[in-house]
């Protein structure tokens, strides 16, 4: 629709994602620094009232450039609900549940994605794309106000102050080689799911499938599935590890990745079904492991996990657009699942499902 109300080229169009997605990665350390200095829970409501306001705002662009504009700037505020809830589940439960609670959030998540996908695609089929920006961002206001009304405070810091610094220097993150791989797996999950779901609209909008923008916004009903597996996975996490959690997830992504090369649509939904699953449980194993293997400051070491997050995502959006020119959906097909390689290797060569404290401390 943005392409045919500005005659916006494929990759232009994409900086809507990108530019989020950038602006996510740039914002998402800070965030996670204020967080733990100013609190958790102040820095999630702010953010989400924040977010509801930006969504809003984006109804009133009267070009492109300005919708991207806007676009960023949500960005920016996104790791305050992103990055930071990850921490607070970390603070406030123990860590044989957090696997667990870590999946719930994230099939929050895909509910959200999928309602938020839907709603856009139905309501700006049928009163335009400015109304689908306020449908929304009238919904995150609301979530915004539960949020403030009911989420509880933040768990009492458990860490002296000497432990709480070593563990939250940034180069000390930034030098623990589990987190090193936990960040680049992050990167690689994220390029795989705004490649695949980006793409594929423009895939299916052409012939053969010929899919309307209503259409396509209720393709993203395949996150439902995802919802109902990714609660179960959190349990296998607990049991079995993040690192075999995470092979699974990519296992199954392969499998949907290589169906929606099939001709029939029915077959393309089903491999969607599978992607987003696999996508789904990766996230919820990759940022899990993230809040395990970083005892101190987690509100850092998620934001610098959301920052390489989100730089995976721009470059899913942007990226692809080189190889849908020159070899269309079969390309990008190709791309994704050698990324999805890629992540299943780094998981399996640099994470560890031992999980003492003292192998953070000691790295």
């Amino acid at each position: 629709m943005l392409q045919d109300v500005f005659g916006a080229s494929h990759f232009k169009v994409s900086l809507t994602v990108t530019a989020t997605t950038t602006a996510v990665a740039l914002a998402a350390p800070f965030v996670g620094r204020l967080a733990d200095e100013w609190g958790k829970r102040r820095v999630i409501v702010a953010a989400a009232f924040a977010l509801a306001a930006t969504t809003m705002l984006a109804s009133t662009a009267a070009t492109l450039n300005q919708v991207i504009a806007w676009r960023f700037l949500l960005g920016l505020v996104t790791p305050g609900v992103f990055a930071v809830t990850v921490a607070y589940i970390h603070d406030r439960w123990h860590r044989s549940r957090a696997g667990t609670v870590t999946a719930a959030y994230v099939s929050g998540t895909v509910v959200g994605g999928f309602v938020g996908r839907a709603t856009a695609g139905v309501v700006a089929s049928a009163a335009g794309w400015r109304a689908s920006f306020l449908a929304v961002g009238t919904m995150s206001l609301v979530c915004a106000m539960t949020l403030w009304s009911a989420l509880p405070a933040d768990a009492k810091p458990l860490h002296d102050s000497a432990r709480r610094a070593l563990g939250g220097s940034l180069s000390a993150h930034l030098t623990n080689r589990a987190l090193i791989g936990a960040y680049a797996s992050g990167f690689c999950v994220l390029f795989s799911q705004i490649a695949m779901f980006t793409y594929v609209t423009f895939h299916l909008s052409d012939p053969p499938f010929a899919l309307t923008t209503a259409a396509l916004g209720w393709l993203f009903a395949v996150y439902l599935v995802g919802a109902v597996i990714t609660p179960f996975s959190g349990r296998w996490i607990d049991l079995y590890g993040h690192r075999m959690a995470l092979v699974s997830a990519i296992a199954i992504g392969i499998t949907g990745s290589l169906l929606t090369l099939a001709p029939f649509l029915v077959a393309v939904v089903a491999g969607l079904a599978l992607v987003c699953s696999g996508v789904f449980i990766a996230q919820a194993a990759a940022s899990s492991y993230v809040g395990a293997v970083a005892d101190h400051n987690r509100g850092l070491a998620v934001g610098l996990y959301a920052m390489f997050y989100y730089a995976g995502g721009s470059a899913g959006g942007a990226l692809p657009a080189l190889f849908w020119t020159s070899g269309g959906w079969r390309a990008c097909v190709a791309l994704v699942v050698t990324v999805q390689l890629i992540t299943a290797a780094i998981a399996w060569f640099s994470w560890t499902d031992r999980r003492p404290a003292e192998e953070y401390v000691a790295s």
